[in-house]
């Protein structure tokens, strides 16, 4: 390890704490490390926050130290009996958060045995998440154990109001380690061997150069337009620059999202416009001049021009689709001109650089025998696209890109097979093994660090920077000292590509420099780390401390004793929040699988959850019909809650959810009324967010009788319940329900005073109007019960199973067949 590496694992390992590291400064080397320092039966360590990918690179990395006994992995795939063997064999234990809250519920895991617990990525853990819910669970029962959580994201604890503070409270730890890229330790160390860095600022073509213009001009149109039609918005991170970044999208997200809603059409459409300027801005410098052309032109219709909110009419926008042509076609105006297709600076350099490596390989002889080029590029489609550079040239790369865009197949064809000789002389110069690997997008996140430290390669070439990327070769130069690397930086001069890495570099920075003033004035309690029993987390009562002096101490003994309140919550509900929340407010959780609902608040009220998406596509498969059947049949309250994102407008309304025909049956609108209509006994709960939804849950408990979940657990949509089966089949009470006339109100008197389907055909108009109580009922019913059509569908009806017999055809489950 190195000297800063160590210095990171010991300060977390004496003490508990959260450790914010700068992007690819070996973060994963010390976590490796800590894994390897636990591993042993003798502890009991949760690794929380990882992903199955990163889990397989620290098992791997792991096994090649020779670690034993490895960490395990639980899975569902798990039987009950075998996770709690697992959990008694000790060691490092991997596992997904639902698993673990559900076995921390049911006393399933020695949570009093824990050694500690292991978060990875630890600027995700908010209040409501269920690793935090993991951690309190913990904390309750374990005051001994440590928590040690790890971070390479510094930007994230920048949004909101004293994210890092909030972020620690619900990780009980006091301790904050910071390690910038700037850290005194980090640049002593990494500059005693530092790579062989060749910096190459290419200058862009004229027209590139004039298609930048353009979309700058448009993007910077946009957002002036933006900010004057929202002058009440807080729009300050909004800016060109911010528009050049990676986290654009995150940065819109965050400011606009919860008031979404309440904007109007035209800044909804600048905000796409925006993203839509932004990718054109990137794929000036990734796409060839051919296929950048046709992307511009797919934007050039009747139909984008009118949804755009008018950056078409600009002069830049002119420019910009003149000049992209221009890239393909020189400044002829005709649509049959001849190609003259402009090459990427880029492509020339690259091609330059490997010349040179050749040239410098054949001078050495065998002083490196073994030598590999790593080539690194943006994502997999500039990958491929270098790669048949290299191949067949870049000439010969556009000609073909131009003729599959303008010609059938069998010209294709012929294309490829033209000229095979100038193909082989331009690949004549690569002969060493040369890797091209995409930073982003790859199967494996960790596939460039291990080739960094496996194939070792000599040279570097950058075609595409990338922070993380830049400081994993330093470390890794830092490292291996004997092994000398050479370093090609490609960058464009004055280019939005240089702007958008220069622009994340200056954000980490000033989030670690906010993070570090933040650290000086933060206050810290005492209890922050939960090894106490009165800590403010640990007190379940959502009454207010005034409420609670005021109750008499006889009154306050009796509250405490009769206070357990218990919800039965479907297994498949720990991907939400709101278990944590009741959890929370003093709710015992009784993790279950159901297969009618999703809580069992009380023996009568059943509530099925719905996010906004769930219901959307409920409504349209027709999946909530029939979970609302169900819930009906088994029990007197059936609920639907319909719960909203408390970070999102609470409205069905804009361009994500409500159709623009208001009447169309597949508005989320008109779906609920037929859904009230039929089931008139259905009570529908809309909720802002879990935090209402935990309050609901707690009103309609008090006064009521618990659940039982071994009730709860035997229901299933195929059995019926005694109650209901001793009374009338469900199957003829749900034909009965869609005759006219027939309602909730007389439905029961239909079927408790009539014997049969052919009794109630015999009943005249006068005796149907006194069975209903209701003139018009009983005239509608009569009318489809006496036409000709309907009675030859009702006399065909009771067949099969549900064929009447006189006396039981209301009554009794239903014959199997």
């Amino acid at each position: 390890m190195l000297d800063f590496e160590n210095q990171m694992f010991l300060d977390i390992l004496n003490e508990d704490g959260l450790v914010v590291a700068a992007k690819g400064i070996g973060l994963e080397s010390v976590f490796i490390n800590l894994l390897k320092v636990y591993s042993d039966t003798g502890n009991l360590v949760i690794v929380l926050g990882t992903t199955s990918k990163e889990e397989e690179f620290f098992i791997s990395e792991l096994e090649s130290m020779g670690v034993k006994p490895l960490p395990k992995l639980l899975s569902s795939e798990f039987s009950v009996n075998d996770r709690q063997s697992v959990y008694m064999e000790g060691g490092v234990i991997f596992s997904s958060s639902r698993i673990l809250v559900v076995d921390m519920l049911m006393d399933r895991m020695p949570i009093d045995l824990i050694t500690g617990v292991l978060v990875y990525k630890a600027h995700r853990i908010i209040e409501t998440s269920q690793e935090a819910f993991i951690l309190r669970l913990y904390r309750q029962k374990n005051k001994k154990g440590f928590i040690k959580a790890f971070s390479s994201s510094p930007i994230s604890f920048t949004r909101g109001f004293s994210q890092v503070t909030r972020v620690m409270k619900s990780l009980y730890v006091r301790h904050l380690f910071l390690w910038p890229r700037f850290h005194a330790t980090i640049q002593s160390t990494l500059k005693e061997s530092q790579p062989d860095v060749i910096e190459l600022r290419l200058p862009l073509t004229p027209y590139m150069v004039t298609i930048q213009t353009a979309i700058l001009d448009l993007i910077h149109f946009s957002v002036k337009e933006l900010r004057r039609i929202n002058p009440s918005l807080d729009l300050d991170e909004m800016t060109v620059e911010n528009a050049l970044s990676k986290c654009f999208k995150k940065i819109i997200k965050f400011q606009l999202e919860p008031v979404w809603h309440q904007l109007s059409g035209k800044t909804k459409q600048l905000v796409e416009d925006l993203g839509t300027l932004r990718n054109l801005l990137l794929n000036l410098t990734q796409y060839d001049c051919v296929t950048f052309n046709v992307v511009v032109k797919s934007l050039r219709t009747t139909e984008r021009a009118l949804k755009t909110a008018g950056w078409m009419l600009l002069d830049a926008a002119e420019n910009l689709f003149l000049t992209a042509r221009a890239r393909v076609y020189g400044k002829s105006l005709e649509e049959n001109a001849k190609p003259d297709l402009e090459e990427n600076p880029k492509w020339t350099a690259l091609t330059e650089i490997m010349k040179e490596i050749r040239l410098e390989i054949d001078a050495q002889g065998e002083v490196f025998p073994s030598i590999k080029t790593l080539i690194v590029a943006e994502d997999d489609r500039t990958c491929h696209q270098l790669r048949q550079i290299l191949e067949s040239g870049s000439q010969e790369f556009l000609q073909k890109i131009f003729t599959k865009s303008n010609s059938s197949k069998d010209s294709i064809e012929k294309q490829e097979q033209r000229n095979p000789s100038e193909a082989v002389e331009s690949v004549e110069f690569i002969r060493e093994p040369v890797i091209i690997q995409p930073l982003k997008g790859a199967a494996d996140p960790y596939a460039l660090r291990r080739i960094l430290y496996q194939l070792r390669p000599r040279f570097v070439i950058m075609y595409d920077c990338e922070v993380s990327f830049v400081r994993q070769v330093e470390v890794y130069q830092a490292t291996h000292k004997e092994h000398a690397v050479r370093v090609y930086f490609l960058f464009y001069d004055a280019s939005a590509e240089e702007q958008s890495y220069l622009t994340s570099l200056r954000r980490e920075k000033e989030a670690f420099e906010m993070l570090i003033r933040e650290k000086a004035t933060m206050v810290i309690p005492e209890d922050r780390e939960g090894r106490t029993d009165d800590h403010p987390d640990f007190v379940r009562d959502p009454r207010k401390a005034s409420e609670m002096a005021l109750v008499p101490l006889d009154t306050r003994q009796m509250t405490r004793k009769d206070a357990r309140q218990v919800v039965v919550v479907d297994m498949r509900e720990f991907r939400s929040e709101l278990p944590s929340l009741l959890h929370r407010r003093g709710i015992d959780i009784l993790p279950i699988t159901i297969e009618v609902g999703d809580y069992i608040l009380t023996p009568d009220i059943c509530v099925e959850r719905k996010s906004l998406n769930d219901l959307i596509g409920s409504l349209n498969s027709g999946r909530l019909y029939s979970q609302s059947q169900e819930m009906c049949r088994h029990y007197a309250k059936p609920m639907l809650l319909i719960e909203f994102d408390h970070d999102k407008p609470f409205a069905l309304q804009g361009k994500y959810y409500l159709s623009n025909d208001s009447s169309s049956l597949t508005d989320v609108t008109s779906r609920l009324q037929l859904l009230t209509l039929h089931f008139p006994k259905l009570r529908i709960v809309w909720s802002p967010g879990p935090y209402a939804t935990a309050e609901i849950f707690e009103e309609l408990k008090k006064g009521r009788d618990q659940p039982d979940p071994v009730k709860a657990a035997s229901i299933s949509s195929d059995a019926y319940t005694e109650k209901n089966a001793e009374k009338y089949n469900p199957a003829i009470h749900d034909f009965m329900m869609k005759l006219p006339g027939i309602n909730s109100k007389n439905i029961r008197r239909v079927l408790n005073r009539t014997e049969d389907l052919g009794q109630l055909l015999s009943l005249s108009l006068e005796e149907l109007h006194e069975l209903l109580e209701n003139g018009t009922n009983a005239k509608e019913l009569w009318d489809a019960l006496h036409s000709s059509q309907h009675l030859a569908v009702l006399q065909a009806e009771p067949t099969g199973k549900n064929k009447g017999k006189k006396g039981k055809s209301w009554r009794g489950k239903p014959r199997r067949p």
